[in-house]
């Protein structure tokens, strides 16, 4: 028994013996803190996941033209948790010559609970339910082991940019594991001597100011309305649309008015109206106001359409009622209020530039009510043009600006084309549908199919495009869950359909999929100003990216190589 329990010590002993060997020669062969970090360039069309882990090498470069911004991605991944992340981006240079200091940001990951039904062959899957979106402005970030954090850098390139090939240092810095490291990059920018200047699309992203959104600039804690912490929130909206190429304005004049009845006649105060429309122009968004919807559903979907009243005994709490326009008492309030706005669209010189939307979505059933509203409205104000996202063509003649739904515009492509050879204009829109295989800007879907909207633009001469979401915040933290439910149809509303910008400190984020409408709504410039030296290749081009309304080339390198031609060809 004793020579038993001997025996059995001393093989632990040994065995001890042994591991601790294996661990002093793990330890001396611990990679250090630089060789076990993965820092590379990653195509910033590319998204990113959390969980990706296989980052081939490649040259950081891009390929510009002057008047856009260009972008690079880097990612960062450890087996050990990074602490204290930081990134700094040296001038770019070429000669004597530099490009102006790079912003930087780290793209955050927001939850997607709700997954897209009807999706495309090349939606992306998150095994995690978390995606990239948001272009988190911080100083420093850490990241948990094994997870992967991409680097976003986004450096304007000035309209009077000298041409060349620009160089510069990523240069990246931390704690891996408990040792501090310091590693660079370098990128090269190409500035092409092409210039694109302002936008000739007309693109219009719904936007709210009403505090139930905007209080998420301010830590989700709510603030006076009209106080001047809100209107700077305003203004801060109106500078970030007009960066990302915004010129169409959807401001109400119903909503942001003053209305008393006195004496038997309706008194109208536009100065809140006014100061919006001043924001945005001082800004650089305005190009075109859009005038807010003056109706809406009656109830559901499938009910009329009715319109906006103010009360004439209005309280806090209730200011409006909603009528058919046939109601006398809405039928007096528009003869007041249409000719009233008319005139001081006029006075301020705003009344070529103002388009006036109705109500929105008219379809079969309810279209008689639509055409009711908008042959009542015609008959004050003939000269207004209006506007309208709709799901029918057979609304007769009362609209300016058709704005159908992209499938929809698809399948009556023949009908809307014709609206804009004779001289009305066809958009097309984009929300919580189309799915399937055409372009959007859910996040479950690549950049191209982000970027590609506006291809589509140029390739069938649709000369606008509106989407209703760029800061329909709900209750909940921006941050989180991005997707939402309409109970009465059981409608998804997708990640990434009511917001495409992100709030925080008084500040706005921007997104991955905002930078990629961008970098497409310049595209279309590009293929627009190739068209008038050379519409064969120009055609030639977009045809070979954009198959039809809902197919297209979805290889990064391949679009590359097509925008690298356009840049050559506009160079010569």
């Amino acid at each position: 028994m004793k020579k038993l329990l001997f025996n059995n010590a001393m093989k632990l002993a040994i065995s001890f013996l042994l591991m601790s060997v294996l661990l002093f020669q793990q330890g001396c062969n611990m990679p250090n803190a630089e060789d076990s970090l993965e820092f590379e360039y990653v195509d910033p069309l590319e998204k990113v996941l959390a969980e990706a882990s296989y980052f081939p090498e490649k040259e950081a470069k891009c390929e510009v033209v002057r008047g856009e911004h260009t972008t690079l991605q880097f990612i960062v991944r450890s087996p050990f948790t990074i602490k204290d992340l930081k990134v700094s981006v040296s001038q770019a240079v070429s000669n004597d010559n530099s490009l102006p200091a790079a912003k930087t940001g780290f793209v955050g990951y927001v939850k997607v609970g709700r997954s897209i039904w009807d999706y495309s062959r090349d939606r992306i899957v998150s095994v995690s339910g978390y995606y990239p979106d948001p272009v988190i402005e911080a100083e420093s970030v850490d990241v948990n082991f094994g997870n992967t954090q991409p680097i976003w850098i986004s450096i304007p390139i000035p309209s009077d940019a000298v041409p060349g090939v620009y160089k510069g240092t990523v240069t990246i810095t931390g704690i891996n594991g408990n040792k501090k490291f310091r590693l660079s990059d370098e990128y090269s920018v190409k500035v092409y001597p092409v210039t694109v200047g302002k936008p000739t699309l007309w693109v219009t992203n719904w936007f709210s100011i009403n505090p139930a959104q905007l209080k998420w600039m301010n830590g989700g804690q709510t603030f006076e309305e009209y106080s001047d912490q809100h209107w700077e929130y305003i203004r801060t909206l109106a500078r970030k649309m007009a960066e990302y190429r915004q010129n169409v304005a959807i401001i109400s004049p119903i909503a942001l008015s003053e209305f008393k009845y006195e004496n038997g006649t309706w008194n109208i105060d536009f100065a809140k109206f006014d100061r919006v429309v001043d924001i945005f122009i001082e800004e650089g968004v305005i190009g075109r106001i859009e005038g807010g919807h003056i109706g809406g559903r009656e109830s559901t979907w499938l009910s009329q359409f009715v319109v906006t009243v103010p009360l004439k005994v209005q309280d806090k709490d209730k200011k409006y009622e909603n009528l058919p326009i046939s109601d006398p008492a809405a039928q007096e309030f528009y003869k007041t209020f249409f000719p009233a706005l008319n005139n001081h669209l006029k006075e301020k010189g705003w009344d070529k530039i103002y388009v006036q939307h109705l109500a929105d979505e008219p379809i079969e059933e309810n279209i008689k009510s639509y055409i009711e509203i908008a042959g009542f409205v015609r008959k004050l104000v003939p000269d207004f043009k209006f506007i309208d996202a709709c799901h029918s063509k057979n609304l007769g003649d009362v609209l300016d600006i058709w704005v159908p739904q992209l499938d929809f515009m698809n399948r009556d492509y023949e009908f809307y084309n014709e609206q804009n050879m004779k001289g009305k204009e066809a958009w097309f829109y984009t929300c919580l549908s189309p799915k399937g295989e055409y372009v959007n800007r859910f996040i479950e879907l690549p950049l191209l199919k982000t970027r590609y909207m506006h291809l589509l633009n140029f390739k069938y001469n649709i000369p606008g495009y509106l989407h209703w979401g760029l800061n329909y915040w709900n209750s909940n933290d921006p941050f989180t869950e991005q997707t939402s439910i309409q109970y009465e149809g059981g409608n998804v509303l997708p990640g990434g359909d009511s917001w495409i910008i992100y709030p925080k400190d008084g500040k706005l984020y921007s997104s991955i999929r905002y930078d990629a409408m961008r970098d497409g709504l310049v595209d279309y410039e590009l293929l627009r100003m190739l068209e008038k030296k050379d519409s064969v290749k120009a055609r030639e081009i977009v045809n070979k990216v954009i198959y039809r309304f809902d197919a297209y080339d979805n290889n990064i390198e391949a679009f590359r190589a097509h925008r690298r031609n356009i840049m050559e060809l506009l160079a010569e």
